[in-house]
């Protein structure tokens, strides 16, 4: 009933379906014990088709001017090092080990609503002393509804990706 009001509103308003999409990361940050331990640069952000950065969810790391930023290098090549004002509105202190949710309303960095295409999903996570992980998950859009798990790694641990239209 309540899909049904939404998609009555919808219609109404002109709104189209793909409006309501969301996608939802839930990101494990894995405890380290051994060695010196540094919390780590993450970064996640969504890149499309040709390769260029869409949007940035989530970037943590020490904000000392840009001189760490550049150790996400993937990152820091497609998004970072062209857009100062996107890194100082996303950018947040680095993140002990632990869960962490983001959501994303499927827009880009500038707020539109994402076009119908292909993409890729990256977490970067990156540690000084330490490892370096880079993880990617490819999506379309507007796509099937998915649940997927990704495996941990050296710096994560299993996270997870919903998207839901």
């Amino acid at each position: 009933m309540k899909l049904k009001s939404l998609l009555l509103v919808s219609a109404l308003c002109g709104i189209s379906t793909s409006t309501f999409a969301q996608m939802q990361l839930e990101l494990s940050l894995k405890e380290i014990t051994t060695g010196q331990y540094h919390r780590p640069y993450t970064a996640v952000w969504v890149e499309n088709s040709r390769g260029e950065s869409v949007k940035t969810l989530a970037l943590w790391v020490q904000h000392d001017g840009h001189k760490w930023f550049k150790d996400i290098r993937r990152w820091w090549r497609k998004a970072g090092r062209d857009n100062p004002a996107m890194v100082d509105g996303v950018s947040s202190a680095t993140r002990p080990a632990g869960k962490y949710h983001l959501d994303w309303d499927l827009s880009y960095d500038e707020g539109k609503p994402l076009a119908e295409g292909d993409y890729q999903l990256f977490i970067e996570v990156v540690r000084e002393h330490g490892g370096r992980e880079l993880i990617r998950h490819p999506f379309s859009l507007p796509g099937n509804d998915f649940n997927v798990k990704l495996p941990a790694t050296s710096e994560t641990g299993e996270s997870q990706i919903h998207y839901s239209r």
